[in-house]
């Protein structure tokens, strides 16, 4: 695995998508339709544009995995979350980097408040829902809620959960473009 830099521009990230999103890694859609249906849900749910961002690219440390030469989920817990908010954080501000970071601690923590959403969650989320330590306990739940973008983390799980529709057509990533230039820092 190769040490990650954050992205030095967005094309780099874009160049990312072109090559390894449409692998389906662990899910029954590939990574690309399951970004795109996140931001269409997010888009539909009147989110702020940062969070269709980070409801498009949330999964970006998946595909830095496959290219690193992974072909799916690991056995161990490979943080995805991190290290894909560490790397859109050399293009994207907090408001983008935040909600991915924590799109897993949001999953955690509905499953402690929500018990019954175990049940609606795919096979992949559960497996990796055992991986990534369960739901939270009372210490986690409140340092969850401490995070500033813990709401718009649970926003962006819900959509995660959500969009997982095979055959389900949405806007193709080229007419992201516009919105990822306009928030890019670079």
């Amino acid at each position: 695995m190769s040490v990650d830099r954050p992205a030095a521009h967005l094309d780099e990230v874009v160049e990312l998508y072109r090559t390894h999103a449409a692998h389906r890694y662990d899910e029954t859609v590939s990574q690309l339709d399951h970004g795109l249906q996140c931001a269409a849900l997010a888009r539909r749910d009147g989110a702020a544009d940062p969070l269709v961002v980070a409801a498009l690219l949330h999964d970006v440390g998946h595909l830095l995995h496959l290219r690193d030469g992974g072909d799916g989920p690991a056995v161990e817990d490979l943080h995805h979350e991190d290290r894909g908010a560490d790397y859109l954080a050399g293009v994207f501000g907090p408001e983008v980097t935040e909600p991915v970071r924590l799109h897993v601690l949001a999953k955690r923590y509905l499953v402690a408040v929500e018990p019954e959403l175990l049940d609606r969650l795919s096979p992949a989320s559960v497996a990796s829902l055992e991986r990534q330590g369960g739901p939270l306990d009372e210490g986690g739940l409140d340092r969850f809620r401490e995070q500033p973008h813990h709401l718009d983390a649970v926003s962006l799980r819900r959509w995660d959960d959500a969009g997982k529709v095979e055959g389900l057509e949405v806007s193709p990533f080229d007419a992201h473009l516009d919105l990822l230039h306009a928030l890019a820092g670079n």
